[in-house]
């Protein structure tokens, strides 16, 4: 019998949809398989992020793209709940999931379920776009600075969020 408190389903406990409002999420590829690095499944990747952007299923502020998962930070729009949003995103990057497997020896899919965390009103937005920002220099994947080649943030958040990289500004404790 499964343990509800553990897996999947204690992702899924609890999780609310509120539409207009940021969430902060984590897909991962099945076993933590590197893979969507390739130029073809990271291109394609934060280009379905960016149409369900235009399609209004979120806002979508900044994101990065890592070898075996994907951050986010996104304000959910009011077609679709949270979960619906995130499984869409999944079938329009199987196939170049699949293209990339089918070079190599081992599978690439997308993991069954995603982490998530309802941004509350009060929380420091900076501290995430940080994280989300230095992901690929925390990996050792760029150099500390460099904006990296699969990482996207709008316009409207660049023009702000660019000034705050060069401050001495403290990270928060669980950003270390």
């Amino acid at each position: 019998m499964r343990d509800p408190t553990k897996g999947h389903a204690a992702l899924r406990r609890g999780r609310v949809s509120l539409p207009h409002t940021d969430y902060f999420l984590t897909v991962c590829t099945d076993e933590k398989r590197p893979g969507l690095t390739s130029p073809a499944v990271a291109t394609a990747i934060l280009t379905a992020l960016r149409a369900m952007d235009a399609d209004g299923t979120w806002q979508l502020r900044c994101a990065v793209v890592m070898p075996d998962h994907l951050h986010a930070l996104a304000v959910l729009g009011g077609r679709l709940t949270l979960g619906q949003s995130v499984g869409r995103l999944k079938p329009k990057t199987q196939a170049s999931l699949r293209a990339v497997a089918a070079n190599c020896a081992a599978s690439l899919a997308w993991e069954r379920d995603f982490y998530d965390h309802h941004v509350r009103p009060d929380e420091d937005r900076l501290a995430l776009f940080r994280s989300i920002f230095l992901n690929p220099d925390r990996a050792g994947l760029c150099a500390t600075g460099d904006r990296w080649a699969w990482y996207y943030c709008c316009d409207d958040d660049w023009s702000w969020f660019k000034g705050e990289l060069n401050t001495e500004r403290t990270y928060p404790e669980w950003l270390l």
